[in-house]
Protein backbone atom coordinates (compact mmCIF):
# COMPACT_ATOMS: atom_id res chain seq x y z
CA UNK A 1 0.00 0.00 0.00
CA UNK A 2 1.18 3.19 -0.99
CA UNK A 3 2.01 5.35 2.02
CA UNK A 4 -0.19 8.01 3.06
CA UNK A 5 0.65 9.32 6.60
CA UNK A 6 2.22 12.52 8.24
CA UNK A 7 5.47 13.53 6.97
CA UNK A 8 8.31 15.45 8.38
CA UNK A 9 10.56 16.38 6.46
CA UNK A 10 14.05 16.23 7.52
CA UNK A 11 16.18 18.85 5.05
CA UNK A 12 15.05 22.29 4.23
CA UNK A 13 16.36 25.65 3.68
CA UNK A 14 14.39 29.98 4.17
CA UNK A 15 16.16 32.81 3.63
CA UNK A 16 15.31 36.20 3.36
CA UNK A 17 17.15 37.89 0.39
CA UNK A 18 16.32 41.41 1.95
CA UNK A 19 18.45 41.14 4.98
CA UNK A 20 22.13 40.18 2.88
CA UNK A 21 23.18 37.45 5.08
CA UNK A 22 22.90 35.09 2.06
CA UNK A 23 25.85 35.84 0.03
CA UNK A 24 26.59 32.39 -1.36
CA UNK A 25 22.54 33.88 -3.81
CA UNK A 26 24.42 37.00 -4.88
CA UNK A 27 25.19 36.98 -8.71
CA UNK A 28 28.54 38.44 -7.91
CA UNK A 29 30.00 35.98 -5.43
CA UNK A 30 30.43 32.43 -7.12
CA UNK A 31 31.61 30.81 -3.52
CA UNK A 32 29.37 27.53 -4.59
CA UNK A 33 29.49 27.22 -8.12
CA UNK A 34 29.42 22.89 -7.84
CA UNK A 35 25.51 24.18 -7.50
CA UNK A 36 25.83 25.39 -11.07
CA UNK A 37 23.68 28.22 -12.03
CA UNK A 38 21.60 29.32 -9.38
CA UNK A 39 19.19 31.77 -10.69
CA UNK A 40 16.30 30.05 -9.81
CA UNK A 41 17.53 30.54 -6.19
CA UNK A 42 17.66 34.11 -5.96
CA UNK A 43 14.27 35.51 -4.42
CA UNK A 44 13.35 35.07 -0.77
CA UNK A 45 11.92 31.64 0.48
CA UNK A 46 10.05 32.04 3.32
CA UNK A 47 7.08 29.50 5.19
CA UNK A 48 4.53 30.98 3.22
CA UNK A 49 6.62 29.60 -0.32
CA UNK A 50 7.68 26.95 1.20
CA UNK A 51 4.04 25.82 2.04
CA UNK A 52 2.83 26.96 -1.31
CA UNK A 53 5.77 24.16 -2.34
CA UNK A 54 4.28 21.38 0.02
CA UNK A 55 1.06 21.84 -1.59
CA UNK A 56 -1.27 18.26 -0.71
CA UNK A 57 1.12 16.78 1.06
CA UNK A 58 0.77 15.46 4.52
CA UNK A 59 3.08 17.46 5.97
CA UNK A 60 3.20 17.37 9.71
CA UNK A 61 6.70 19.30 10.49
CA UNK A 62 10.03 20.31 9.17
CA UNK A 63 13.55 21.01 10.06
CA UNK A 64 15.38 23.72 9.00
CA UNK A 65 18.93 23.22 7.97
CA UNK A 66 21.46 26.11 8.15
CA UNK A 67 21.73 27.81 4.71
CA UNK A 68 24.99 29.62 4.78
CA UNK A 69 24.16 32.24 6.35
CA UNK A 70 27.15 35.00 6.18
CA UNK A 71 30.10 33.24 7.66
CA UNK A 72 31.35 36.66 8.61
CA UNK A 73 28.80 37.11 10.90
CA UNK A 74 27.73 35.73 14.38
CA UNK A 75 25.93 32.46 13.24
CA UNK A 76 23.25 32.61 16.30
CA UNK A 77 21.80 35.30 13.90
CA UNK A 78 20.27 32.71 11.51
CA UNK A 79 18.94 31.29 14.54
CA UNK A 80 17.02 34.21 16.02
CA UNK A 81 15.82 35.25 12.83
CA UNK A 82 14.05 31.51 12.30
CA UNK A 83 12.73 32.11 16.09
CA UNK A 84 11.21 35.33 14.60
CA UNK A 85 9.20 33.90 12.10
CA UNK A 86 5.41 32.67 12.26
CA UNK A 87 5.57 28.98 11.29
CA UNK A 88 2.91 27.33 10.37
CA UNK A 89 2.11 23.48 10.40
CA UNK A 90 4.92 22.45 12.16
CA UNK A 91 7.40 24.04 9.45
CA UNK A 92 10.77 24.73 11.33
CA UNK A 93 9.76 23.30 14.27
CA UNK A 94 13.57 21.84 14.52
CA UNK A 95 16.58 23.37 13.41
CA UNK A 96 19.57 22.15 12.72
CA UNK A 97 22.28 25.31 12.74
CA UNK A 98 25.36 26.48 11.85
CA UNK A 99 28.67 26.69 14.68
CA UNK A 100 32.19 26.53 13.32
CA UNK A 101 33.38 23.73 15.26
CA UNK A 102 37.28 24.33 14.53
CA UNK A 103 37.15 27.90 16.06
CA UNK A 104 38.33 28.66 19.69
CA UNK A 105 35.15 29.97 20.65
CA UNK A 106 32.74 27.35 18.93
CA UNK A 107 32.33 26.22 22.65
CA UNK A 108 30.88 29.74 23.02
CA UNK A 109 28.67 29.71 19.88
CA UNK A 110 27.24 25.88 20.44
CA UNK A 111 26.13 27.01 24.31
CA UNK A 112 24.56 30.01 22.59
CA UNK A 113 23.00 28.30 19.62
CA UNK A 114 21.61 25.41 22.22
CA UNK A 115 20.07 28.11 24.50
CA UNK A 116 17.54 28.12 21.27
CA UNK A 117 15.24 25.15 22.25
CA UNK A 118 14.26 24.35 18.36
CA UNK A 119 17.90 23.56 18.09
CA UNK A 120 19.02 20.28 18.11
CA UNK A 121 21.97 20.04 16.17
CA UNK A 122 24.92 21.65 13.90
CA UNK A 123 26.18 21.32 10.42
CA UNK A 124 29.42 21.48 8.45
CA UNK A 125 30.43 20.96 5.47
CA UNK A 126 33.61 18.76 4.74
CA UNK A 127 32.74 17.69 1.40
CA UNK A 128 36.41 17.32 -0.67
CA UNK A 129 36.39 15.83 -4.28
CA UNK A 130 39.68 15.19 -6.23
CA UNK A 131 37.84 17.16 -8.67
CA UNK A 132 37.94 21.16 -8.07
CA UNK A 133 34.31 21.61 -9.49
CA UNK A 134 32.81 19.20 -7.25
CA UNK A 135 34.62 20.51 -4.02
CA UNK A 136 33.27 22.63 -1.43
CA UNK A 137 35.85 21.91 1.70
CA UNK A 138 39.71 21.39 2.52
CA UNK A 139 40.57 17.84 2.46
CA UNK A 140 41.02 15.88 5.90
CA UNK A 141 38.80 18.52 8.12
CA UNK A 142 37.16 15.50 10.10
CA UNK A 143 40.80 14.57 11.56
CA UNK A 144 41.98 17.70 12.73
CA UNK A 145 42.49 18.08 16.18
CA UNK A 146 40.28 21.37 15.85
CA UNK A 147 37.40 20.26 14.59
CA UNK A 148 37.26 17.63 16.36
CA UNK A 149 37.59 19.27 20.14
CA UNK A 150 34.29 20.49 18.51
CA UNK A 151 32.20 17.80 18.30
CA UNK A 152 33.55 16.63 21.67
CA UNK A 153 31.95 20.28 23.03
CA UNK A 154 28.84 19.07 21.04
CA UNK A 155 27.72 16.41 23.96
CA UNK A 156 27.41 19.11 26.43
CA UNK A 157 24.33 20.41 24.80
CA UNK A 158 22.80 17.23 23.36
CA UNK A 159 23.25 18.29 20.04
CA UNK A 160 23.56 16.16 16.73
CA UNK A 161 26.15 16.10 14.28
CA UNK A 162 25.57 16.70 10.36
CA UNK A 163 27.81 16.32 7.51
CA UNK A 164 27.89 17.29 4.18
CA UNK A 165 30.05 15.24 2.68
CA UNK A 166 30.42 12.51 -0.13
CA UNK A 167 32.05 9.20 -0.33
CA UNK A 168 35.56 10.23 -0.20
CA UNK A 169 34.96 11.15 3.28
CA UNK A 170 33.62 8.02 4.52
CA UNK A 171 36.37 6.38 6.34
CA UNK A 172 37.49 9.58 8.10
CA UNK A 173 33.71 9.91 9.07
CA UNK A 174 33.51 6.43 10.29
CA UNK A 175 36.47 6.72 12.58
CA UNK A 176 35.00 10.24 14.27
CA UNK A 177 31.59 7.87 14.91
CA UNK A 178 34.25 5.32 16.20
CA UNK A 179 35.68 7.59 18.73
CA UNK A 180 32.53 9.65 19.53
CA UNK A 181 30.41 6.30 19.72
CA UNK A 182 27.84 8.95 21.92
CA UNK A 183 27.61 11.19 19.61
CA UNK A 184 25.05 10.96 16.78
CA UNK A 185 25.90 11.74 13.23
CA UNK A 186 23.43 12.53 10.58
CA UNK A 187 24.74 12.33 6.83
CA UNK A 188 23.26 15.05 4.14
CA UNK A 189 21.76 14.03 0.94
CA UNK A 190 22.34 10.56 0.34
CA UNK A 191 26.00 10.95 0.76
CA UNK A 192 26.09 13.15 -2.47
CA UNK A 193 26.59 10.02 -5.12
CA UNK A 194 26.95 12.31 -8.14
CA UNK A 195 30.24 10.55 -9.36
CA UNK A 196 27.90 8.28 -11.50
CA UNK A 197 30.81 6.01 -13.26
CA UNK A 198 30.90 2.12 -12.53
CA UNK A 199 34.10 3.32 -10.05
CA UNK A 200 31.83 5.98 -8.22
CA UNK A 201 28.71 4.28 -7.77
CA UNK A 202 31.03 1.43 -6.19
CA UNK A 203 32.63 4.06 -4.24
CA UNK A 204 29.61 5.38 -3.04
CA UNK A 205 28.02 1.78 -2.17
CA UNK A 206 31.14 1.18 -0.45
CA UNK A 207 31.13 4.25 2.12
CA UNK A 208 27.55 3.63 2.61
CA UNK A 209 28.83 0.29 4.09
CA UNK A 210 31.65 1.91 6.44
CA UNK A 211 29.52 4.93 7.51
CA UNK A 212 26.41 2.49 8.05
CA UNK A 213 28.53 -0.07 10.42
CA UNK A 214 28.65 2.79 13.31
CA UNK A 215 25.48 2.41 14.61
CA UNK A 216 25.57 6.11 15.78
CA UNK A 217 25.36 7.17 12.15
CA UNK A 218 22.17 8.02 10.19
CA UNK A 219 21.10 8.89 6.71
CA UNK A 220 19.14 11.50 5.15
CA UNK A 221 17.92 10.50 2.10
CA UNK A 222 16.83 13.85 0.66
CA UNK A 223 17.34 16.15 -2.76
CA UNK A 224 17.46 11.93 -3.73
CA UNK A 225 16.90 13.39 -7.56
CA UNK A 226 19.96 15.68 -7.77
CA UNK A 227 22.21 12.64 -8.82
CA UNK A 228 21.35 11.76 -12.55
CA UNK A 229 19.88 14.00 -15.42
CA UNK A 230 17.49 10.91 -15.46
CA UNK A 231 15.06 10.99 -13.30
CA UNK A 232 13.39 8.06 -13.83
CA UNK A 233 11.86 5.91 -10.89
CA UNK A 234 14.22 2.83 -11.24
CA UNK A 235 17.42 5.18 -10.87
CA UNK A 236 15.90 7.22 -8.06
CA UNK A 237 15.41 3.85 -6.91
CA UNK A 238 18.90 3.09 -7.33
CA UNK A 239 19.79 5.84 -5.42
CA UNK A 240 16.73 5.72 -2.27
CA UNK A 241 17.34 2.06 -1.58
CA UNK A 242 21.11 2.16 -1.46
CA UNK A 243 20.38 4.24 1.51
CA UNK A 244 18.01 2.11 2.83
CA UNK A 245 19.71 -1.52 2.73
CA UNK A 246 22.75 0.00 3.84
CA UNK A 247 20.96 1.98 6.87
CA UNK A 248 17.84 -0.01 7.43
CA UNK A 249 14.51 1.12 7.80
CA UNK A 250 15.48 2.62 11.38
CA UNK A 251 18.22 5.00 10.39
CA UNK A 252 17.45 6.40 7.34
CA UNK A 253 14.64 9.36 6.41
CA UNK A 254 12.91 11.44 4.39
CA UNK A 255 13.52 14.96 3.13
CA UNK A 256 13.36 17.29 0.41
CA UNK A 257 16.30 19.71 0.77
CA UNK A 258 13.21 22.15 -0.71
CA UNK A 259 13.57 25.08 -2.59
CA UNK A 260 17.11 23.62 -3.62
CA UNK A 261 15.36 20.72 -5.18
CA UNK A 262 13.21 22.26 -6.80
CA UNK A 263 15.58 22.25 -10.01
CA UNK A 264 15.24 18.26 -10.19
CA UNK A 265 11.66 17.74 -9.00
CA UNK A 266 8.56 19.43 -7.80
CA UNK A 267 7.73 18.50 -3.88
CA UNK A 268 4.87 16.78 -5.21
CA UNK A 269 7.29 14.39 -7.42
CA UNK A 270 9.85 13.45 -4.37
CA UNK A 271 6.99 12.60 -1.93
CA UNK A 272 5.66 10.50 -4.47
CA UNK A 273 8.45 8.86 -5.89
CA UNK A 274 9.91 8.48 -1.92
CA UNK A 275 6.06 6.50 -1.12
CA UNK A 276 6.36 4.38 -4.40
CA UNK A 277 9.74 3.34 -3.77
CA UNK A 278 9.12 1.99 -0.50
CA UNK A 279 6.03 0.12 -1.09
CA UNK A 280 7.83 -2.96 -0.26
CA UNK A 281 8.04 -2.41 3.27
CA UNK A 282 5.70 -2.71 5.79
CA UNK A 283 3.31 0.12 6.98
CA UNK A 284 5.24 0.67 10.40
CA UNK A 285 8.53 0.75 8.12
CA UNK A 286 7.25 3.29 5.17
CA UNK A 287 6.11 5.53 8.77
CA UNK A 288 9.70 5.27 10.00
CA UNK A 289 10.61 6.25 6.69
CA UNK A 290 8.41 8.76 6.06
CA UNK A 291 7.87 10.38 10.19
CA UNK A 292 8.97 8.24 12.99
CA UNK A 293 12.74 8.58 12.76
CA UNK A 294 12.86 12.08 12.30
CA UNK A 295 10.72 12.65 14.68
CA UNK A 296 13.44 10.45 17.23
CA UNK A 297 16.58 12.15 16.12
CA UNK A 298 15.09 15.88 15.50
CA UNK A 299 14.13 15.11 19.33
CA UNK A 300 10.07 16.25 18.50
Amino acid sequence: MTYAGPIIDAHHHLWDLSLGRHRWLDPDDGSLTALGDLAYLRHSYLPADYLADVGGANLVGSVHIEAVWDRARDPVEETAWLDSLVRPRGIASRYIAYAPLAAPNAPVILAAQAAHPAVVGVRETIRWHPDPAKRWAEAGIVDQPAFRAGVAALARHNLVLELLMNPYQAAEVARLAQDFPAQTILINHCCTPNDRDAAGLARWRDGLALLAAQPNIAIKVSNFGAYSPDRSLPVLRQTVLGCIDAFGTARAMFGTDYPVARRNMTYAAMVAAFAEIITAFTPAEQRALFHDNAARFYRF
